[in-house]
């Protein structure tokens, strides 16, 4: 008999929030980040809506949140572009990742699950908790 998760594996994942005016604690998701140690897998996909941002703050800086969400996915990747990060490890990126922050993108709560493809995985969260 097979154990019932043969052929997955455990994953960690977070939400990217953006919170454009941090006194009313208003937030709303744009991204997710996936960690797959035993892939060696670490990614974020993406996606911000800017007209909701705009409806809950018109002066939100949409440039900059971009920027912020573009940052999140070269830490994922790593190399040159991952600035600090660029030598550690995936897991050591995704724990600086969801580190705590009071910026304007902030990571959500870590969940976790089992998946035999971190990479759709990823899509499908995106899809179900971001779009």
């Amino acid at each position: 008999m097979s154990a019932p998760h043969e052929g997955r594996e455990v994953f960690e994942y977070a939400l990217l929030r953006v919170v454009p005016r941090m006194e009313r604690g208003e937030t709303m998701n744009a991204g997710v980040l996936l960690y797959c140690r035993a892939a060696s897998f670490l990614a974020a996909r993406v996606h911000l809506d800017t007209d909701r941002l705009l409806a809950l703050d018109p002066d939100a800086d949409v440039a900059g949140v971009r920027a912020a969400l573009c940052a999140a996915e070269r830490v994922c990747h790593g190399g040159p572009g991952a600035g600090q990060a660029a030598g550690e490890d995936p897991g050591r990126r995704f724990r600086w990742l969801i580190a705590p922050r009071s910026t304007v993108v902030q990571p959500g709560p870590v969940h976790s699950g089992l998946t035999a493809d971190p990479s759709a995985e990823l899509d499908r969260l995106l899809d179900v908790l971001v779009r």
